[in-house]
């Protein structure tokens, strides 16, 4: 059950030929409350999810601006940085959040959107983000744990399509992308993957999981190999993942994978059964 208390240039081509807009590569590792306008959190809708065992975990929700009655709605799960984390339940909305919630993309994707805030001092994946490679952690972190259980609980009890539920997160966040991946194959139609790393142990297992994955090859924050050696094992069990790298990207390839349309028209076409909607 949910406990809710509320809170008031330049053009460059994928490796798939897609076009899209790469901005100054900024390295963001501090963010507050201050730093996110009012437009940001409107039209979220502030909540927090609290455990069977009283464990608390921040969240803002994202409606499809009419919901439909009989009508079942994509759900995607958006993963925040490391410099969003806190308990203010607003800066995880500063970036990716904050252009599904744009006009347009709500006219053009009627989706769920739920973006949960990791406390300062934990993590999606407890494992050092700069580190040459990892071996997934045998237990998911606390965060990811009410972050999984948040996520069954609102397919549950939204009007949610079980054919299209979606994972996307950048740099901390997209840590958490593969992870879940790994743990969780099964729930996922579709994932973004912005600036992170996973355990290509597992790729294997994730290999059938459409998955698009973006990097920039200036990023010295993130490795760009931890992205490309999960391409790399993932195409070599069998699967066809997407991969765009961006030239002359730090740590900032959000930026444009937020802006590409191309890739949420790519994303919101996946299924588990393969069709397209």
């Amino acid at each position: 059950m949910f406990s809710i208390r509320s809170n008031q240039g330049r053009l460059l081509r994928s490796a798939f030929g897609f076009a899209c807009i790469v901005t100054v590569a900024i390295h963001l590792e501090v963010m507050n409350s201050s730093a996110v306008a009012e437009d940001t959190v409107e039209p979220y809708q502030a909540h927090v999810y609290t455990s069977a065992n009283g464990q608390t975990l921040p969240y803002h929700l994202l409606s499809p601006e009419n919901v439909e009655e009989g009508k079942r709605y994509p759900l995607v799960l958006f993963l925040h940085g490391a410099g969003e984390r806190g308990t203010n339940n607003i800066s995880q909305l500063v970036h990716v959040a904050r252009e599904l919630s744009k006009p347009e993309m709500r006219s053009r994707f009627p989706v769920f959107v739920i973006a949960p805030q990791c406390p300062t001092g934990q993590q999606w994946v407890d494992t050092p983000w700069t580190a040459d490679s990892h071996t997934m952690p045998e237990q998911p972190s606390a965060s990811m744990k009410l972050t999984i259980e948040l996520l069954d609980q609102a397919s549950q009890s939204l009007p949610i399509d079980p054919a299209r539920i979606y994972v996307t997160g950048l740099s901390m966040g997209g840590f958490g992308v593969w992870d879940l991946l790994q743990r969780h194959s099964q729930k996922f139609a579709g994932a973004i993957a912005i600036c992170g790393g996973g355990d290509p142990a597992f790729a294997d297992k994730i290999k059938q999981v459409p998955i698009w994955a973006t990097h920039g090859d200036a990023d010295t924050v993130v490795k760009v190999k931890r992205s490309r050696e999960m391409i790399d094992a993932i195409r070599a069990a069998g699967g066809r993942p997407i991969y765009t790298e961006f030239p002359g990207v730090g740590h900032n390839a959000w930026a444009p994978t937020a802006q590409n349309r191309m890739i949420w028209d790519w994303l919101f076409t996946q299924r588990h059964d393969g069709t397209s909607p």
